[in-house]
């Protein structure tokens, strides 16, 4: 049976009209654990019709973690799909209702062992809008102490500290290929430039306030 086609949960039906497609019904080809494949139809700008198949993912969030020394915590993890070990910021899926922020500091935590003084909030970035609907929440962390580590089971990593210069020198070589990862860096670098701003927010408020830009 059919079913309603998701309307894209960021644009106005206002904006760019001469872009937009529009959903006409749809049917879920294959639902996992938390994932859901969809094929929908489409209405074009010009009137034709075409299907847009994609993934339905809850989100996630990525955690850009910094020592008071500099240096920066990195996770190695083995990914399937790709079939190669990739060097990443430490990453995890939102859970159904939970704020990002909560997110961001569970999924430190967990995979790290780390707690977050200091947080910031800094974008979204769309990995694979193409065929996912996956956005995943840029955070950075500071003012880390280290506690245990608590990782789910069938999870395995190795965490490593690496120099900004360290991991820079993976991007230009090529071996640093995760989206958020490099967003991440990117981020840090105009950050330390004083060309993008954060706005820091104390973690041990229960109503954080901004304590430094």
């Amino acid at each position: 049976m059919g079913e309603p086609a998701r309307a894209p949960h960021d644009a106005s039906p206002l904006s760019d009209p001469h872009l937009r497609e529009h959903g006409l019904g749809g049917v879920v080809l294959s639902r996992g654990r938390f994932l859901e494949v969809r094929r929908d139809d489409v209405l074009l700008p010009d009137g034709n019709q075409a299907t847009r198949e994609y993934v339905v993912h809850p989100g996630a969030v990525a955690i850009v973690p910094m020592l008071d020394d500099g240096r920066l915590v990195l996770e190695r993890q083995f990914r399937y799909p790709v079939g190669r070990v990739l060097l990443e910021f430490p990453a995890g899926k939102i859970d159904p209702g939970e704020d990002t922020l909560a997110c961001a500091r569970r999924e430190l935590l967990e995979e790290t062992g780390y707690h977050a003084s200091q947080w910031a909030r800094a974008g979204v970035v769309h990995n694979a809008a193409a065929y996912s609907t996956e956005g995943i929440e840029i955070w950075f962390a500071r003012g880390l102490s280290l506690g245990t580590q608590r990782l789910d089971a069938g999870e395995f990593l190795e965490l490593c500290l690496m120099d900004e210069s360290e991991l820079e020198q993976q991007a230009a070589s090529g071996e640093l290929t995760d989206v958020k990862t490099l967003i991440g860096l990117l981020w840090l670098q105009k950050w330390r430039a004083g060309l993008w701003p954060l706005d820091w927010v104390d973690a041990g408020s229960a109503a954080p306030e901004i304590i430094n830009r």
